[in-house]
């Protein structure tokens, strides 16, 4: 298996320090956290709701979404 040198940040070491487990490398850290999370494709059709919350959803969306873009509108004109 190769290696890399790649640079980071104070910030972005102290936190890998903080998630690093004991007799674990920063290449498994790595791994370990972005497996984790893997793609948001992965995610799609997991969450189990009821037709209601599902229209609750869509509407309170539609809401957000509408007065965001009168927000934008008003912005313009000024």
């Amino acid at each position: 298996m190769g290696s890399k040198t790649i640079t980071i940040s104070d910030a972005a070491y102290e936190s890998l320090l903080k998630e690093k487990l004991e007799n674990e490398s920063y290449s498994d850290v790595i791994l370990r956290l972005t497996k984790r999370f893997g793609s948001i494709f992965d995610s799609f059709g997991k969450w189990d709701m009821s037709k209601e919350e599902e229209e609750t959803m869509k509407d309170d969306l539609e809401k957000m979404w509408s007065a965001w873009s009168n927000n934008i509108q008003k912005k313009d004109e000024d």
